[in-house]
């Protein structure tokens, strides 16, 4: 049996093929340029295999209530040319399949949480946060995806700023300061000039970063109380976990217990960022079987 994965960013897409056991067994990657040139070359990649479920991961944000005109759209996002795109509807005239629909980061979630369960780490809570481009995250809960009149937009939380950082405006362009817009990747350049790849380990960044970080870690602990919270993406490093817990652990002032937060707070179980990946091959094997 096959299954299809689409991971949907708003810089590149992965389209994967894979097995019951969540193993790739073909992927590929290009550019997410305009929908129909980018959904054309989805297209043309699955029509070289027999998939029998697929699930999308896209970018948002993106309409997830069956009941509404707009399922399966992208609807407000920044992205250009991408606003109002009929994603779901697209990939439906030309499979007739069982198709799963859910954020990039709700697939991400949902990875981390299938590989928990396969090393029988025994969890039934997970939170994902990716801090790249943009900043998102998803949610399990008892095993379930959570959103009802959508999906959590957890990169638009608002935070306290850090002493040192009064002067930043920020990057998002619907709030300035709030999480996306303080610790996405695009920030290293808006504050320093440069881009974050160039931007040294122990540059007092990092230490601004982590905070707002690590105040997101906080609020989600303190409200879901979930069994683990998974940092990915690409300005995520253990390196700057470490800087987030110890920041957590200040915020955080012994209120209540958590457990030992090298475990708590982690890089993802699936490398290279396959989290999406994995979660995508989990749910279209759950809606092909429901």
């Amino acid at each position: 049996m096959l299954l299809g994965s689409i991971e949907a960013g708003g810089t590149k897409f992965v389209c994967a093929v894979g097995n019951e056991n969540y193993q790739v067994q073909d992927q590929i990657q290009f550019p997410t340029t305009t929908p129909e040139e980018t959904l054309r070359k989805t297209v043309d990649y699955f029509n070289k295999f027999k998939i029998e479920a697929l699930s999308i991961a896209s970018f948002g944000p993106i309409e997830i209530r069956k009941s509404s005109d707009n399922y399966g759209y992208i609807t407000t996002t920044p992205k250009p040319n991408w606003s109002n795109t009929d994603f779901v509807g697209y990939i439906k005239k030309y499979f007739d399949i069982p198709i799963f629909w859910t954020t990039d980061v709700n697939g991400s979630a949902y990875g981390e949480y299938v590989m928990s369960t396969l090393s029988n780490e025994k969890i039934n809570s997970l939170v994902y946060y990716t801090i790249g481009t943009g900043v998102g995250a998803g949610v399990i809960v008892n095993g379930h995806l959570i959103g009802g009149i959508g999906h959590p937009e957890m990169g638009h939380v608002l935070l306290k700023r850090h002493p040192d950082d009064l002067d930043f405006k920020g990057i998002c362009p619907y709030h300035g300061d709030c999480l996306e817009g303080l610790v996405a990747g695009p920030t290293f350049e808006a504050r320093l000039g440069i881009k974050g790849q160039e931007v040294a380990t122990d540059h007092p960044v990092w230490e601004i970063m982590a905070y707002y970080a690590a105040q997101a870690a906080l609020q989600t602990m303190l409200t879901l109380r979930p069994s683990k919270i998974v940092f990915g993406g690409g300005v995520t490093s253990e390196q700057f976990l470490q800087k987030v817990r110890i920041e957590f652990k200040k915020l955080l002032n012994d209120y209540v217990q958590v457990p030992d937060l090298d475990q708590y707070i982690v890089t993802p179980a699936v490398k290279n960022n396959g989290s999406a990946t994995v979660g995508n091959f989990a749910l279209a094997n759950k809606i092909l079987n429901e």
